[in-house]
């Protein structure tokens, strides 16, 4: 979900998916979420760290994939001049529904600022149709930079993993950010960061933000493109100093994927600069093809849920623009014929993921960018 280091958002520069939440993870003084004392609203755990995507088990388990808050170095400046650090506090974490949290699988990449926050480390969750559980590990750069990462962050950064609960450790099934750097599906600089992940007939489908691009991987491993986002122009904001009416590249960056019969849809975050309303949910035919919009008018969109009833649920980490200043959330619900419901604004700041549970209720990791911060939520529609 973020930069490997954090890019600067130079106007007409590809933009890595770091570089679409840094204004925000930047102006972030680590929140520490409200209570949530709003109807409806239920803390099902606290103290997780940068949490991002959620899975539910077969078994009905609730699963979290925790970005970590890096750790004690190597450490080497960003774009932004800042230092990030690596470390291995990454963790594939079991939330229990009676409230708490189990770390279960931990010792995976997180690199963060030095106070934790703006990690980078895994980003989703997913089970298979055999309960095994799968998950991306973020890298949001090019993919080139694993070379000068210690051998545990360099093997497993930008790869799809299988997590193997009973043993508490991972395997690589794929390199996702190897196929960015031998295919580079969109043509623009090398960037790849493997985030929405999707477990369903014999394979996994990714989509990768910083690729722009949304990828099948077969049960063997091997990985072939499904379809490429395309960049779109958008007004320059005023505080680069360009003329009025000025526009400039706009990223896709998809963030998120479902199934829906014939079709995945998938959920755009946009990069620079972030316009409010400019992201869209896109439809794609599940053999591959060009994606087209199905449902627009959102702003940043971070994850997206199939409910029972055929509704897809839509979660943005900044309703107001990244370059608003103003983490405030949002939960959509979007019927069938793509109509939008406003849910929840409050008490999200910068939510992480969604999933939809058993009961219909929604699940959403709560304050994504913080260290010790973040919560599981349960949302009752």
């Amino acid at each position: 979900m973020r930069a490997l280091p954090l890019p600067s958002p130079t106007p007409g520069s590809r933009r890595r998916t770091g570089a679409a939440l840094a204004v925000a993870f930047l102006a972030l003084a680590v929140l520490a979420p409200s209570a949530a004392a709003e109807t409806g609203v239920r803390v099902l755990a606290e103290g997780l760290d940068n949490p991002r995507g959620i899975a539910i088990a077969p078994t009905g388990s609730i699963w979290v994939a925790e970005a970590g808050r890096g750790g004690n170095g190597p450490c080497f400046p960003g774009p932004e001049g800042d230092d990030v650090c690596l470390g291995d506090s990454g963790a594939i974490t079991r939330v229990f529904r009676r409230g708490g949290f189990e770390r279960i699988v931990t010792g995976l990449p997180s690199i963060a600022a030095p106070n934790g926050s703006q990690a980078i480390g895994p980003s989703d969750v997913s089970f298979g149709t055999t309960g095994h559980l799968y998950a991306t590990q973020g890298l949001s750069a090019n993919p080139a930079i694993r070379a000068g990462l210690p051998d545990f962050a360099a093997a497993t950064a930008g790869h799809l993993l299988r997590i193997h609960r009973a043993a508490h450790t991972w395997s690589s099934i794929a390199d996702v950010a190897g196929f960015e750097a031998a295919e580079n599906p969109d043509g623009g600089l090398p960037d790849s960061n493997p985030q929405g992940l999707l477990a369903r007939g014999g394979g996994w489908t990714v989509a990768d933000a910083g690729a722009n691009a949304l990828l099948r991987v077969s049960s063997g491993g091997s990985i072939r493109g499904l379809a490429v986002f395309p960049d779109r122009m958008a007004d320059a904001p005023p505080f680069l100093g360009l003329p009025p009416g000025t526009q400039i590249p706009m990223q896709a960056v998809p963030t998120t994927v479902v199934r829906r019969g014939d079709s995945y849809y998938v959920g755009q975050l946009t990069g620079f600069p972030f316009p409010v309303g400019a992201a869209s949910v896109w439809r794609v035919p599940a053999a591959g093809g060009e994606p087209e919009v199905w449902a627009d008018g959102f702003t940043n969109i971070i994850d997206i849920a199939l409910g029972p009833n055929g509704s897809l649920y839509v979660l943005e980490i900044a309703h107001n623009s990244l370059l608003s200043g103003d983490l405030t959330g949002a939960l959509y619900r979007v019927d069938r014929e793509g109509g939008k419901h406003l849910l929840l604004t409050d008490p999200l700041q910068a939510p992480g993921g969604l999933a939809v549970d058993r009961d219909g209720s929604l699940l959403v990791t709560n304050c994504g960018v913080c260290p010790g911060g973040g919560q599981l939520l349960r949302v009752t529609p």
